[in-house]
């Protein structure tokens, strides 16, 4: 690397968190050249400033991160895009990978992740949270088996297209508690979280096992 410091766009719709963020690199010996509190502004502050890096909340406004990368990988810019994040979801980070994002990081652990990211992203290196993995277990369709009966993988494949509760219910001519009661089975089976929309997610990340 020469003495030019590399040049930087950050954006986060978080006015405290930006603030941290630019003292943080211009300590990292960052030139950060755009500042943006919104996913559009920052977008065009990418295409107009070209800037090396751009480190971006992916929950924001007129354009999420994800959204931002997307776009860039398809205009053919080469700033290579750190995202931030709160979220652990492992389908998110499969996104982030196809969308060839160059890190992926965790805001609970991004300051002693971003010093880390910046310099292997800017050596052309990809970075994501070791977090993300956490607590991720091995299901048991891994090891080949199917622990599911066959009616919770049809209510499976349902939940992976978004269908309600009530229309699962409808469709298999079954109660909502019925279709409740397998839902909490398969969050079981599959040691999945017991959050409402971790049964979705997961039926999403792998439904090549389920079709």
């Amino acid at each position: 690397m020469s003495d030019q410091k590399p040049t930087v766009v950050i954006a986060d719709d978080h006015p405290i968190l930006l603030k941290g963020l630019q003292e943080f690199l211009n300590e990292l010996g960052l030139d950060v050249v755009g500042i943006a509190k919104d996913g559009q502004a920052a977008f065009d502050l990418i295409i107009k400033m070209k800037p090396q890096l751009a480190i971006i909340d992916m929950e924001m406004p007129y354009k999420t991160g994800l959204e931002i990368a997307s776009d860039c990988k398809s205009l053919g810019i080469n700033t290579k895009v750190i995202l931030l994040t709160l979220h652990k979801e492992l389908y998110l980070y499969h996104q982030a990978k196809e969308l060839n994002l160059s890190a992926y990081i965790l805001k609970e652990f991004a300051l002693e992740d971003l010093s880390k990211a910046v310099s292997i992203v800017l050596e052309g290196g990809h970075f994501f949270s070791e977090k993300i993995f956490e607590g991720i277990k091995e299901n048991k369709f891994a090891s080949g088996e199917n622990p599911l009966t066959p009616s919770e993988v049809k209510i499976l494949r349902l939940i992976a297209e978004g269908i309600s509760t009530k229309d699962i219910a409808d469709k298999l001519f079954i109660s909502e508690r019925t279709v409740e009661k397998h839902r909490s089975n398969m969050i079981a089976k599959l040691q999945l979280e017991k959050k409402h929309n971790s049964l979705l997610i997961w039926a999403q990340k792998n439904r090549e096992i389920i079709d």
